[in-house]
């Protein structure tokens, strides 16, 4: 069976990203019908082996083809991720732990997103209600990797990932509570931003906690089609209290103080493995080479103190959504069906509740810590991951919860600080590792410094072009 899985084809939308595809559209050159035709016929194609799609629209977007486009992507076909909400279809989540009825009207962020122009063709998968950082149940389906299917596609927003990666859309939406867009794009060669913190409409119901970890954003195969959407949704709703993104169109001239880790997060000196050492080596050496000054240093903070800390307060999220499912997302969840990452989650924030003030305290404390490396530097740069991609099966539902929470937490912990402090991230496409998989580089800027991020993505794009898995 063809391992690697390519929807890529001679049709309407070729090899082109969202931009590429709207300027077509408008130029006359393809109709939105046109698209929408060659999205499904690509989609129909690929899901099978990737399994990726959970909610199909296809009528619906051959409908909204046929209306009037505005927007920066008017016409440009797109999934959405399945903890968002669209008029009329159900939002499982990734979990068969309830029935979801369909919903009254779209989320607000879904709104935001659309406000672009895109057409819907469906909804993609996630791992259940988007806790841990792989779709592998295979009750739900298991989705898969367009560059290999014995890989993960990493999560949270594994469906997109795959949809963009394999060619079926140019962008698809995305989340983040502790790496669920960056850690995908990582792993499937994405551009992948988790923008700062209240900067786009945020996922429904965060304003009620008491610090907000869950960001939404895209997915896309360049620096552009991430530049384009957030100066649309900017248009769409700004917030007042953040600097303007505005729209990037090309590299920045600066040249910046960059600062890397001579260390792995659990305080052991060395590296996870050759493929993410190597990797991070040549990205700082190729910034030198640029002109940028890249410094080392020691791992600033205490990981395995801020992640007992940090799955306290997911567990809270674990809890909210299984034991009080009814007002949370409005169905009573059965708890003799989820998974046993979701109840290990949730049992350990009832253990723990009463230290709920505790841990918020020291996770401020602890992402204040990596915060005031930015007083020093223009941008911090990690890793994505710990360590390459790994098989299906690592993540298994059938995993007893001590062991998923250790290689969640090991493959992960570049990832979850900035969700803390609420600071910019972005995963780009920086290596190839022994597997013949894609590997991300994370740059973390300053507050409401997005606009630095693409700047940065722009120029690593010009001096090292990333593959595709059309042409890898």
């Amino acid at each position: 069976m063809e391992k690697k899985i390519s929807a890529f084809t001679d049709d309407a939308l070729g090899t082109l990203d969202a931009t590429g595809i709207a300027e077509a559209i408008a130029k006359g050159s393809i109709s939105a019908i046109e698209a929408t035709e060659a999205a499904i016929a690509r989609a129909e194609k690929v899901n099978g082996p990737l399994n990726a799609i959970v909610v199909k629209t296809y009528d619906h977007a051959r409908h909204q083809a046929k209306s009037k486009h505005t927007g920066v992507f008017a016409g440009v076909p797109t999934f959405v991720k399945d903890n968002d909400k669209l008029k009329g279809l159900p939002t499982q989540y990734g979990t068969g732990a309830f029935k979801s009825k369909p919903a009254g009207k779209n989320s607000k962020f879904a709104n935001q997103f659309l406000s672009t122009g895109v057409n819907y063709l469906g909804k993609t998968s996630l791992p259940e209600f988007g806790l841990i950082c792989s779709t592998e149940n295979p009750a739900w389906g298991i989705t898969r990797n367009p560059w290999d299917t014995d890989f993960t596609t990493g999560g949270s927003s594994s469906g997109s990932a795959a949809m963009v990666a394999s060619g079926v859309v140019p962008i698809a939406t995305a989340n983040d509570g502790a790496g669920s867009t960056r850690i995908p794009a990582s792993c499937c060669g994405l551009i992948g931003l988790k923008p700062s913190r209240d900067r786009l409409i945020n996922v429904e119901g965060s304003e009620l906690m008491p610090m907000r970890i869950v960001y939404q954003g895209v997915l896309t195969r360049s620096v552009r089609d991430t530049a384009a959407f957030y100066a649309a949704a900017e248009k769409y709703y700004h917030n007042p209290k953040l600097p303007a993104v505005g729209h990037v169109i090309e590299p920045g001239k600066q040249r910046l103080r960059i600062v890397c880790f001579e260390n792995i997060p659990v305080g052991k000196t060395g590296h996870a493995d050759d493929d993410t050492y190597n990797a991070t080596i040549e990205t700082a050496k190729l910034l030198t080479d640029m002109g940028h000054f890249v410094d080392r240093v020691p791992f600033p903070i205490n990981i395995e103190d801020m992640t007992e800390h940090f799955l306290n307060y997911y567990g809270f999220f674990a809890y909210l959504l299984t034991d009080l499912g009814r007002v949370v997302i409005g169905s009573k969840v059965n708890k003799q069906l989820i998974e046993p990452f979701t109840a290990g989650l949730s049992k350990q924030f009832k253990k723990n509740v009463l230290k709920l003030p505790q841990s918020l305290r020291i996770l401020r404390k602890s992402g204040a810590v990596a915060e005031a490396l930015l007083n020093d530097y223009d941008l911090i740069m990690t890793p994505v991951l710990s360590h390459k991609v790994p098989r299906i099966g690592y993540f298994s539902v059938a995993l007893p919860y001590d062991e998923i929470t250790r290689r969640a937490v090991d493959f992960s912990s570049f990832t979850a600080g900035q969700n803390i402090t609420g600071s910019p991230s972005i995963s780009i496409p920086s290596a190839t590792s022994s597997d013949g998989l894609p590997m991300g580089m994370n740059f973390i800027a300053p507050y409401g410094n997005e606009r630095r991020l693409l700047e940065l993505a722009y120029e690593l794009e010009l001096a090292r072009p990333w593959k595709f898995v059309y042409n890898s």
